[in-house]
């Protein structure tokens, strides 16, 4: 009898130690390997620009004052220069509207008010720093009273000026 008693603790050690092996975690047995990396953006310099048209309409013998907004969208902290073209005059402090034949009709295209600077492409270009939101810039057009009594009647005056935007 004490030949199985001791036979059947021993079996009983063997299993219990069968199963404290198999109920053990394998963390002790894993490794882990590590690495990093970099994640990384650059920004780019961007800038948009949109404008509406400058309508003089029907002018009077006493001129005509109209404006037109430029609006720029700029990437946060970038400089930019807006300039305008001379249009069809060629001239940037002498431009003029054509209309049929050899007809033309002045007038002014100014940065601060109707009677400021003109606004051109070097002397008068408007400088600013993108905020990341639309920045609207006007331009006033005019016509003065001179230009309009000396210009031929005509169905329709019209010149095209490029806005062009340096960043």
């Amino acid at each position: 009898m004490k030949y199985t008693s001791a036979l059947h603790s021993a079996a009983r050690a063997t299993l219990l130690g069968f199963l404290a092996l198999g109920l053990t975690t394998t963390s002790a047995f894993a490794a882990t390997a590590t690495t990093t990396f970099n994640v990384t953006a650059t920004i780019a310099n961007i800038c948009s620009v949109t404008a509406t048209n400058l309508a003089f309409g029907t002018v009077p013998a006493t001129g005509a004052q109209n404006t037109s907004t430029i609006t720029v969208t700029c990437t946060p902290g970038d400089s930019y220069s807006v300039a305008l073209t001379a249009g069809d005059s060629g001239a940037e402090g002498a431009r003029y509207m054509k209309g049929t034949g050899a007809h033309q009709l002045p007038y002014a295209l100014t940065e601060t008010s109707y009677s400021g600077a003109n606004w051109g492409t070097t002397a008068g270009a408007v400088a600013g720093t993108g905020n990341g939101a639309a920045q609207p810039l006007t331009v006033y057009g005019t016509i003065t009273a001179a230009q309009a009594l000396a210009a031929p009647v005509d169905a329709t005056y019209s010149d095209t000026i490029t806005v062009n935007v340096t960043y």
